[in-house]
This record gives C-alpha cells, sequence and structure tokens, in this order.
C-alpha cells in the first residue's frame, strides 16, 4: 500500500474541526485524522507493507521549466533565494516557490512524521520529485506483491496496471468512506479510454484536456470527451498527433488545427504529466512491512500524551495488531 502522504493529510486537516487540540492547545486534526486513516485502510485492505509516500519538492524544476503555469497559483510567495538547499520553482531565477499551505497544518506535518518515525511505518520521498513520482516509482518496481496507491490526486489513475502485478489506485477524492478502488477497467469504463492501455490513457487524455487544478492549459478546444474519443479512436497521443499532421486523416478540422498549434505544448507535457517510474527514493526506513510493535514504544508514548492523541493511537495499534495502547486523549 502507497500512501500520497500529502494529499491525505490536507484532507485529514480540512474534515476536522480545528478544535481538536493538544492539552496545550496545538491543533491536532489533522494527526489524528491522518493517523484514523492509515487505520482504517489497513484494517480495510489488510496489507502486509505500507510506505507513506512524500513531497520533497512540490514544484520541480523539471517540470516547471517546461510549463512554467504548472501549480503556480498555488504558490503563496516568492521569497529571495538563501542558500543552495532552498527549493526553486520555475517563475523567476533567485527566486524560492512556499506551497500555499494553512498555518496551523505546517507544525502538524511534523507532528505526522514524528508518529510515523515512532510507529515505524515507512516513509519515502525523492530529492527534486513529488509523492507522485515517489509512488509511480515503487509502484513500477514491485514484481511480487499487488499494489494498492491511496490518494485523491486522480492524476495517479495513471499507474493502473495487471502486468507484472496488479496495482489499483483507491481514490479518496470524495472521502474514505465513498473510496472508489479503479483498475484498467474502471478508468476504461469512467473516463472512455481504451481498457489494454488506460493508465496511459487516462494520461494522455489529461494532457489533452488541461487541468486548472495543476495549472496545465490542455489544447484549446479539446475538452475531456473529445480528448477521450480522440484517444480512443487513434489509439495513443504518438498515433494522434501523426494523423493531425496528415491531411487525409479523419482527425477533425478544428481538433487538427489546435493539436498542431500545441505540439511544443504536448511535448512538455508529457514530461510534465507523466509521473517518474526513475526515481531515486530515499527511505527512512529499511523494513517497509508493517510494523510488529513500534519501533520507538517511549518515544510514541511521550507523543500521545504530548498530542492527546491516545484515541486515534490506540486505533492504529489495533490495525496493527499491537498490544493495547492506553488511550490518554
Amino acid at each position: 500500500m502507497l500512501l500520497d502522504g500529502a494529499s491525505l493529510w490536507f484532507r485529514s486537516f480540512f474534515a476536522l474541526p480545528e478544535k481538536m487540540t493538544s492539552p496545550d492547545g496545538r491543533p491536532v486534526n489533522a494527526v489524528r485524522g491522518f493517523i484514523d486513516t492509515i487505520a482504517s485502510l489497513v484494517t480495510r485492505e489488510q496489507p502486509t507493507r505500507l510506505v507513506v509516500c512524500l513531497d520533497l519538492d512540490w514544484r520541480p524544476a523539471f517540470r516547471t521549466d517546461l510549463i512554467p503555469s504548472y501549480k503556480a497559483h498555488r504558490v503563496a510567495q516568492e521569497a529571495p533565494h538563501t542558500g543552495d538547499s532552498a527549493d526553486t520553482g520555475g517563475i523567476a531565477d533567485g527566486e524560492v516557490d512556499v506551497e500555499e499551505v494553512p498555518d496551523t497544518l505546517t507544525p502538524q506535518v511534523d507532528m505526522i512524521m514524528a508518529v510515523l518515525r515512532c510507529a515505524g511505518i515507512a516513509t519515502s520521498g525523492a530529492v527534486g520529485c513529488e509523492a507522485d513520482d515517489v509512488i509511480g516509482t515503487l509502484a513500477y518496481d514491485e514484481a511480487t506483491d499487488p499494489v494498492v496507491v491511496v490518494s485523491g490526486d486522480r492524476d495517479l489513475l495513471q499507474v493502473v496496471s495487471d502486468d507484472p502485478v496488479p496495482v489499483r489506485v483507491l481514490y479518496v477524492g470524495r472521502g474514505l468512506a465513498k473510496a472508489e478502488m479503479m483498475g484498467p477497467v474502471e478508468v476504461a469504463e469512467k473516463y472512455a479510454v481504451p481498457t489494454e492501455r488506460a493508465g496511459m490513457a487516462y494520461a494522455e487524455m489529461s494532457m489533452l484536456r488541461g487541468d486548472p487544478s495543476d495549472g496545465l492549459p490542455g489544447v484549446p478546444g479539446i475538452g475531456e470527451k473529445t480528448a477521450a474519443k480522440l484517444i480512443s479512436e487513434f489509439g495513443s497521443l504518438d498515433a494522434l498527433e501523426a494523423a493531425a499532421a496528415d491531411s487525409g486523416s479523419s482527425v477533425p478540422a478544428r481538433s487538427r488545427k489546435s493539436l498542431i498549434a500545441s505540439t511544443e505544448y504536448l511535448t512538455a507535457a508529457r514530461t510534465v504529466v507523466l509521473v517518474r517510474t526513475d526515481a531515486d527514493t530515499i527511505d527512512s526506513t529499511d523494513d517497509d512491512r508493517l510494523p510488529a510493535e513500534p519501533a520507538d514504544p517511549g518515544g510514541l508514548a511521550d507523543l500521545v500524551d504530548e498530542l492527546g492523541i491516545g484515541a486515534s493511537v490506540a486505533r492504529l495499534a489495533k490495525a496493527l495488531g499491537w498490544p493495547a495502547v492506553a488511550e490518554a486523549s
């Protein structure tokens, strides 16, 4: 099981009230919601291995260099570049992009990471990459166990596959209670793309239609239905572009004109939209198996007391089959 960390803790933050606080008054709604989410997922899907995948760079230069508008609307501020370690975006040289995150969520991410570390739950990131790229790489490299990706981001539907192992996406965009398990068949049926290459076809469709939430313009005049129809008719984006360049093909005149005019965008979009499968992942632990016991019981107990998250940790312990944990919430 591969969890899209930021997607899930953002959703936890907005799903639960900030009046959920620690004994010293700090909001812990995202912490409690995220831990409860893991407990629910483990109980529901019974994975044997689990990794929380991280955004070490939410707006990578290899994407913004090609399409500067990529996630540009999510930039909270532009601060002077103060060191080589700062993450740079694509707005201008010498600036660093800061993602717009609620002030009361930022400290909770550190709390979540501390809980994961003490619990012994594996995390993974990749320098200069988004969590999507980590998920894409880990899913692509898996040759033994079926994979379930959990995210509220539809972009990850492109990783669904049947070979060499089943890769499914548990899409939680409408909440965990209404989660949809999506494989090639489900993606093909929902988005009217070819089943035999549903994941890639979905990605190509999204390049054509664009995605305002990610700052991707798309091809003018081609919406989701037209994009799906064109990909289905011609088989792939490569074949569609080749057909558009052939005046004798059956590509509609309006779409042909837009596709030819968007050649440069579509070339860039292939890199920007497709998740990487070759990211240099950095694992916080050498073992992604679900922990049989906490990695740091004392540290976890201290966090329970400090943050008042005993009920959530107790639910996680039950899901993982640990001995009972005191509910000091």
